[in-house]
């Protein structure tokens, strides 16, 4: 079967992109590509997040869930002590509820959008 699309970019809303691209620019240690008050692209050689920007953007309430988490990213990393240290200075906050905190950490980014910071699986 041959593939009908590739893929392209990650694009999260939020009412600061500017902020947010701040925050994920230190997470991930991507590098800017374009710029404006409305969207700031990111890019590094094995992603490219797009963040643009939602006048009326609402947080999501993870774990409550009455304004959904709309999406999230699962961030692989060596060591999850020191990468959630590494998150929170960076601008992440860690909600109380923490479903497999022996596996994954649930944090959520500045404009609310959780992220996972989890060991990758076996092989990778």
């Amino acid at each position: 079967m041959t593939a009908i699309a590739t893929f392209g970019a990650i694009s999260l809303d939020t009412d600061n992109p500017g902020a947010l691209a701040q925050f994920y620019r230190a997470l991930l240690d991507l590098k800017p590509i374009y710029e404006s008050t409305d969207a700031v692209v990111l890019q590094n050689e094995h992603l490219m997040l797009s963040i643009e920007r939602v006048e009326e953007h609402i947080r999501p309430d993870w774990p409550a869930n009455q304004i959904p988490k709309q999406m999230h990213l699962d961030l692989f990393v060596t060591d999850l002590d020191t990468a959630e240290h590494a998150a929170i200075a960076c601008g992440a906050t860690k909600p109380s509820h923490q479903p497999a905190p022996d596996n994954w950490r649930v944090l959520l980014d500045p404009a609310g959008h959780p992220f996972c910071l989890t060991l990758p699986p076996a092989g990778l």
